[in-house]
């Protein structure tokens, strides 16, 4: 199994594999590799198939030759976590016969549990939320995809900006940024980040570069919307971005990746944007238009696959249905439960309680599926961001003071001593509401060398641990003598362990 978070490069490592295999490079052992996508499979759910018939479903050429034995074959299963397919380890009928037809979800879990064709290898790939779905027993190896080494990230920016000096302050203005440097490792951002930045230096001579996450997505979303101007609509680059029908556009855009995040969907098909209001018939100019928004793709039988361009996208454009929604219409879409005036009741203040819920919704996520939600949603209650929006908002609302009851809350969150990841991620939200006071005290800390760990409080040491991980250079050799003296300490510290080449311990096992 090969785990890694959206956009990291392992849809690209299977086809990497799978052409070395063809073209005689690599793996020549293996007498026959076939690759299949989750979203491919997922059009199958309601069909019946024999392994033999779905091999030469995917691949004519078997039938055509007559294979229907194999020896040394490899399965390649890419996209785990999109599979809609009702996976059931432990409830599902035992098959061992290749040439017997069944549901292709019975087909899968039996591949995987090695009961049918076990001589056979599998390759399964998926984003870490989704590799608990299979046992580890049923496992024997697994591998993550790293993503961007620092020399690589630097490599990429300078091959894309070919002006030395433009290049420069821009890998400068990325390590300088915590929010936006923290994610550079992955190849899509590095992209967005490059496309957004590229746009605001034509625009903005010697101007500020966006700084927070929030505040990238919002310039890419915008340079987007420039585009169709430009390139589809025959307007002038000094025309205002948003139209009444790209407005319309954007929020049945939203409204679809909100209802599917819910639901943890990274594809769709022409029913999902249908029930989003979406004309099928509209939805090839939708991904024509917005190609680096959202795209259209061809599955079997040339059924329509949908899916944003990468995940963050939706995560944004999720968060920005929800703050479009309160913003409007007072209503608070992750509480829908509860009336808007039952939550004043409780809470005077609306835009606290709707900050607040969506603290706590995204802690209480079983798998982080909410976590970059959450930073973008925060990040939208700022004026700031706001004004850089202004014509997609119809109105805007943001008020210091609640922002500042969000920063308290969260702040009280993390001293509640929540679980590594779930603290490390409500820093990242801190530092879209553009509050560093924890981080400073931290680095001060270590500045003067008065730091232990031993006496830190678990907002303390959450906030070291959001340091370390996101300081500029890549974390070689990490010295946990350092830092750590107790059990406890190097629990809290093992995100950054992971993080990095080797890490050096008085401990006996690490």
């Amino acid at each position: 199994m090969t785990k890694g978070v959206a956009g990291i490069g392992k849809t690209v490592l299977t086809q990497k594999f799978t052409l070395d295999w063809a073209e005689d490079k690599a793996n020549q052992d293996i007498q026959f590799t076939f690759p299949f996508t989750f979203r491919e499979l997922n059009v199958l759910k309601e069909e019946k198939y024999s392994l033999v018939e779905l091999v030469d479903l995917f691949f004519s050429e078997t039938k055509e030759a007559g294979i229907c034995r194999f020896e040394e074959v490899a399965f390649i299963f890419d996209g785990l976590d999109e599979c809609r397919l009702p996976l059931d380890f432990h409830n599902t009928e035992i098959l061992t016969d290749v040439t017997e037809s069944t549901s292709v979800d019975v087909l899968l879990t039996n591949l995987i549990r090695g009961k049918l064709f076990p001589s056979a290898r599998l390759w399964i790939t998926t984003r870490p939320a989704a590799a608990n779905q299979i046992l580890p027993e049923w496992v024997d190896m697994v591998t993550e995809v790293r993503g961007f080494t620092d020399p690589q990230k630097e490599e990429y920016f300078r091959k894309r900006f070919r002006d030395e000096e433009q290049a420069s302050r821009i890998i400068s203005h990325i390590k300088t940024s915590r929010s936006v440097h923290i994610m550079r490792y992955i190849p899509v951002f590095c992209w967005i980040t490059a496309t957004v930045l590229e746009d605001v230096l034509k625009t903005r001579e010697g101007g500020e570069l966006p700084r927070t996450l929030t505040e990238m997505y919002i310039h890419f979303l915008v340079v987007q919307s420039k585009v169709k101007n430009i390139k589809y609509d025959g307007r002038a680059e000094t025309d205002p971005h948003w139209s009444p029908e790209s407005r319309k556009m954007m929020e049945s855009l939203g409204k679809l990746a909100f209802e599917q995040l819910q639901k943890g969907n990274l594809i769709f098909y022409e029913s999902d944007l249908t029930e989003c209001g979406i004309d099928i018939r509209a939805a090839s100019v939708y991904s024509g238009v917005f190609t680096q928004i959202l795209k259209e793709e061809r599955g079997l039988y040339q059924d329509k696959v949908f899916c944003f361009v990468h995940l963050s996208i939706q995560e944004f454009l999720a968060a920005l249905h929800v703050h479009l929604t309160f913003i409007n219409s007072g209503v608070n879409l992750l509480a829908e439960d509860l009336t808007t005036s039952k939550w004043s009741e409780v809470l005077r203040d609306k835009s606290t309680c709707f900050s607040q819920t969506a603290v706590d919704m995204a802690l209480q996520s079983p798998n982080g599926h909410l976590d970059l939600f959450l930073r973008f949603l925060l990040g939208l209650s700022l004026q700031t961001n706001q004004i850089l929006l202004r014509g997609l908002l119809t109105q805007t609302e943001s008020c210091s003071q609640t922002n500042q009851k969000t920063v308290e809350y969260i702040k009280k969150k993390i001293s509640e001593n929540l679980y590594v990841e779930g603290s490390i991620n409500v820093f990242h939200c801190l530092n879209e509401l553009n509050d560093c006071s924890l981080v400073e005290q931290i680095q001060q800390s270590l500045s003067s060398g008065s730091l232990s760990t031993d006496k830190l409080s678990p907002a303390q040491s959450s906030a070291l641990v959001f340091i370390l991980l996101s300081s500029e250079k890549d974390l070689d050799v990490f010295d946990l003598k350092k830092y750590s003296a107790s059990e406890e300490a190097l629990l809290r510290l093992l995100p950054v362990v992971k993080a990095s080449n080797r890490a050096l311990s008085q401990l006996p096992v690490l």
